[in-house]
């Protein structure tokens, strides 16, 4: 099994999807009343009732997904949705609570916004700090990023529960470069290619739902 790392210093080391950035109901109705149909009663005529006007749902317009460029932030991103299997205190929960993780880190980076983040990372969590105050810092002032999409190549764990509570998962994260752009759509740096570089996720099930505690770099 991937050796935990033994110290806090060591464990908050740089991973690569977190560190490198240092840097959308209309309804319209149809049919109509229909025209009143006639029969002789006794030199009289009656008319039927008229049938219920149905609707036909109009279709919704879903907005269009737009990744940050050089003229603007991010547009529509989806939020990330919590697997089903990730509510589940097993392997497969640890594993896909691991991959959510980071596509949530993924949307903050392309949205500015943390709050799905936040609800899902332990405010220990020094290396995950760093990295969300530099994405706060860059979402603020008009300025925006452009890149940093985070993916998870490999997710592996051997679903042993430690000393502390914690569960270790191995996660190989891959990001693209970061383009660190000013209010007046100049760019302040421009990132190079991170490697991908193993992280190891120490997180814990409670009330129902994991949590991330804290993320290092695999060693040993």
């Amino acid at each position: 099994m991937t050796s935990r790392t033994p110290t806090s210093s060591r464990r908050s080391a740089t991973a690569v999807a977190l560190l490198t950035a240092f840097a959308l109901m209309g309804t319209a109705c149809t049919g109509g009343q229909a025209s009143p149909s006639a029969a002789p009663s006794n030199g009289s005529t009656s008319q039927s009732a008229s049938p219920t006007p149905s609707d036909t749902p109009t279709p919704i317009a879903t907005a269009s997904y737009k990744p940050a460029d050089a003229k603007g932030r991010a547009q529509n991103v989806p939020l990330p949705v919590l697997p089903e299997a990730a509510k589940a205190k097993t392997k497969e929960g640890a594993i896909a609570f691991a991959k959510h993780w980071f596509n949530l880190l993924s949307y903050g980076y392309e949205t500015g916004d943390l709050r799905p983040l936040n609800i899902v990372t332990s405010d220990s969590c020094e290396p995950c700090a760093k990295a969300k105050a530099v994405i706060n810092a860059w979402n603020t002032e008009g300025r925006w990023l452009v890149g940093g999409l985070v993916t998870t190549p490999s997710v592996s764990t051997e679903f042993v529960q430690g000393a502390d509570m914690t569960y270790q998962v191995a996660v190989q994260a891959h990001q693209t470069p970061l383009t660190y752009m000013r209010k007046d759509g100049s760019v302040a740096r421009r990132g190079s290619q991170p490697d991908d570089t193993g992280n190891l996720l120490f997180i814990t099930f409670a009330k129902g739902a994991w949590k991330l505690v804290d993320i290092g770099r695999i060693v040993g």
